[in-house]
């Protein structure tokens, strides 16, 4: 059953990592003007081409379907080296992997910038991400997902963020949001909200 279901996974990976027809790329800040910003330990929130990331973007009614995190020139192969893989990510043919910037430059992106940083909190993050390189995606996603690739899926859209799962919760798995936020979790810092449950007015 279980070798079924990861055929069937991956078949559907390779599906939704193709580029969506209707995408037109849209480059909002140039490639060497992004790469001056980034900082380690950023985030770089990316809207995505691929039909995967039609389907993120319409369950989380979010512009961004996919997120990376900044390591800098920490696997740079030379001193030199004018695009070293500085984002890792969890993508869902390869796994967690080390990509370059340029893959990229293309997009909308956004960085996102934690505030309040111990400093060597960035350095253990790093750490930890870079630990992750060669893990495997979590497919018990992608199924979910490839359901609310159709025209007008009927999911109302109060439900529509919950409709992505949190995984199968295996540590060598990963879907590039979980990972992000564990990274933070081992260094103790907050990246959700606080919800505080108050009475309604009374009349």
């Amino acid at each position: 059953m279980m070798g079924i279901f990861s055929r069937l996974g991956h078949a559907l990976a390779a599906y939704l990592s193709r580029p969506s027809r209707s995408y037109e790329p849209l480059a909002t800040v140039p490639p060497g003007q992004l790469r001056n910003a980034l900082r380690s330990g950023d985030v770089l929130l990316v809207e995505g081409n691929t039909q995967i990331a039609v389907a993120i973007k319409y369950l989380t009614q979010s512009t961004w379907s996919h997120a990376a995190f900044y390591i800098g020139d920490r696997l740079a192969r030379a001193p030199d080296d004018p695009d070293p893989p500085a984002l890792i990510e969890a993508d869902v043919i390869e796994g967690v992997r080390a990509v370059p910037l340029s893959l990229y430059e293309n997009c909308h992106t956004r960085i996102c910038r934690p505030v309040g940083l111990k400093r060597a909190d960035p350095e253990r993050m790093i750490g930890t991400a870079v630990a992750r390189l060669g893990h495997t995606y979590d497919l018990r996603n992608i199924i979910d997902l490839a359901r609310y690739l159709l025209p007008t899926p009927p999911v109302p859209q109060r439900w529509r963020r919950r409709m992505i799962a949190l995984g199968s919760g295996q540590p060598t798995r990963a879907i590039c949001s979980t990972m992000i936020a564990q990274l933070f979790q081992s260094v103790g810092y907050p990246i959700l909200p606080d919800i505080e449950t108050r009475p309604a007015p009374r009349p």
